[in-house]
């Protein structure tokens, strides 16, 4: 039975990806996920307001260093950041130190600028690939769709030109045309495109008048979303697609595959249940496979796609029509 994929270039020995996480920040933690047989790591972000606040730092400390003997103070401005740049790129060398399957660095930010050298430097120290994740939000009003699409291919203009290494393209959900958005970014050089990034939606908190972060872990219902436009992406892009968010069983995986990816990154799920739930998941598959009589990953890859499924209109406007149209009182009681 083969389990085998090939991810930006990279041939793996099973779909099953660890997600951007904590685990990343930790060799040991890391090397349990390497031994419960996750294929590669993908680290947690590097973000843009970090790597600009330690720029600003230096070129304070320059400005101030003639004339304060106290001016080295600019640089321990506290943080909520886990790693600060240079730690980071010291974890991705600790990481591929230690581990034998593929890192993956990742960087996060909003526009093109002079943060995304790093993308170079965590090449140089060591990383497989990049993610590059823009994690915006148009609240304003005071752009339009094409130009938040821009955003996303001058990120990724700026950090190809720089590394030699793959890239892949850390997508939300919400644009117009989330397909044609696919097409862009695969033809601008994407090796990779990630669905989705979450959306991070606050929660009010109506008696302290606070606006709180919500948890960030994902639950399996949010996988449907993904599966969606995973199955109509398949095979109008060249890239590898990769799915993230809500995958937390064998048959999420499963589906993840059947609709078009190529690998599917695990975060969530392997945060409630430790780094040692990798095992549970591709002794899942394999049962599954073998039940099925399915001899590969590739052999299922897309087969319940858009491009491939007998019954097109079933991702389109008739199935929503059924939904609506079936329901009736009681079925939620079922």
């Amino acid at each position: 039975m083969d389990l085998s994929t090939t991810y930006m270039g990279i041939e793996l020995p099973n779909p099953l990806v660890g997600g951007p996480s904590p685990i990343s920040d930790h060799v040991d933690a890391s090397r349990r996920l390497e031994d419960a047989g996750a294929s590669a790591l993908v680290m947690h972000s590097l973000f843009m307001e970090q790597i600009l606040r330690e720029q600003q730092a230096l070129a304070d400390l320059d400005a101030h260093s003639h004339s304060n003997a106290e001016a080295s103070s600019y640089l321990a401005e506290p943080t909520d950041f886990a790693l600060g740049p240079e730690e980071y790129l010291e974890q991705v060398t600790r990481l591929k130190s230690a581990l034998s399957i593929p890192v993956i660095g990742s960087l996060n930010g909003t526009h093109s600028g002079r943060w995304t050298r790093y993308a170079r430097l965590i090449e140089e120290a060591g990383a497989d690939g990049l993610e590059l994740n823009v994690y915006y939000v148009p609240l304003s009003g005071d752009e339009g769709p094409m130009e938040v699409e821009q955003r996303y291919l001058d990120i990724l203009e700026s950090v190809k030109a720089q590394v030699t290494i793959p890239v892949a393209m850390k997508l939300p959900h919400f644009f117009s045309a989330p397909v044609h958005m696919m097409k862009r970014l695969d033809a601008a050089g994407a090796d990779a495109l990630v669905l989705f990034n979450p959306l991070y939606q606050p929660e009010l908190d109506i008696e302290q008048l606070e606006v709180r972060p919500e948890r960030p872990l994902s639950d399996p219902g949010s996988m449907k979303q993904r599966v969606l436009w995973l199955a109509a992406a398949f095979e109008k892009v060249s890239c590898s697609l990769a799915i993230t968010g809500g995958v937390h069983t064998p048959t999420d995986l499963i589906k993840s595959m059947m609709a078009g990816a190529d690998i599917a990154q695990m975060t969530s799920a392997l945060l409630i249940h430790g780094p040692d739930y990798a095992i549970k998941m591709l002794t899942g598959v394999r049962e599954w496979m073998a039940e099925f009589e399915y001899e590969s990953i590739r052999q299922m890859r897309g087969s319940m796609s858009l491009a491939r499924t007998p019954d097109p209109e079933a991702y389109e406007r008739a199935n929503y029509l059924k939904s609506l149209n079936t329901w009736h009182p009681g079925s939620a009681l079922r």
